[in-house]
């Protein structure tokens, strides 16, 4: 029984795949579409866990005072004019009620920009690749940019005019003008390690 070894050509991953094609994709929720170009998207236990920690804070503050939509990783934007088959996915996302229309809330891939994109850094993120992300973001309108690294227990903001900040473990975010009435402490986005707990008892 002979066994066929895939030759680089066959190995390489397939390019110029369109919006469309992503969609039909069985496992099409794990990757990206940049310049035709699949893009597996890079996570860890501990990112999706804080992305899910995340996600949950958020939903409760906006479900309470009526303010809008959460999403998780799985929903793609597609809402890159001057690249018009790009499809970039947050780890987290929200957008205000007002902004989403029945339309819309039917589309496989978003169409508008979310007015907040969270993304969670894992250890294998390239620093080239994250910045290029929160460019496009920023360049498609979204007001306000977490970039989330855990290595540190800190956020850092990314403002719509480009300015941009960093938290701390012990300050608190606030939702500004975007997420209006929602606070908390940076810390809470993190989960308590061992080691975490060995320092607050010891």
């Amino acid at each position: 029984m002979s066994t066929m070894v895939a030759t680089k050509a066959e190995a390489k991953p397939k390019v110029n795949v369109t919006p469309e094609e992503l969609l039909e994709m069985p496992d099409g929720g794990h990757y990206e579409l940049i310049d035709g170009e699949l893009r597996e998207r890079s996570v860890s236990v501990l990112s999706n866990l804080i992305a899910a920690g995340i996600t949950g804070i958020l939903h409760n503050h906006c479900r309470e005072h009526n303010l809008g939509w959460v999403f998780a990783s799985e929903l793609g934007y597609c809402c890159f004019p001057w690249k018009p088959g790009r499809i970039r996915r947050a780890d987290v996302s929200f957008i205000r009620g007002d902004r989403l229309t029945e339309e819309q809330l039917s589309e496989g891939f978003c169409s508008i920009p979310p007015d907040l994109a969270v993304e969670v850094v894992s250890p294998n993120d390239l620093v080239g690749k994250l910045d290029e992300k929160v460019d496009d973001y920023l360049r498609a309108g979204v007001q306000r940019v977490w970039v989330v690294r855990p290595a540190v227990r800190a956020v850092q903001v990314f403002r719509g005019d480009r300015s941009e900040s960093w938290l701390w473990a012990a300050d608190e975010l606030s939702g500004e003008d975007v997420i209006p009435g929602f606070r908390c402490k940076v810390d809470d986005f993190f989960p308590i390690t061992a080691h975490a707990k060995e320092q607050s008892t010891g």
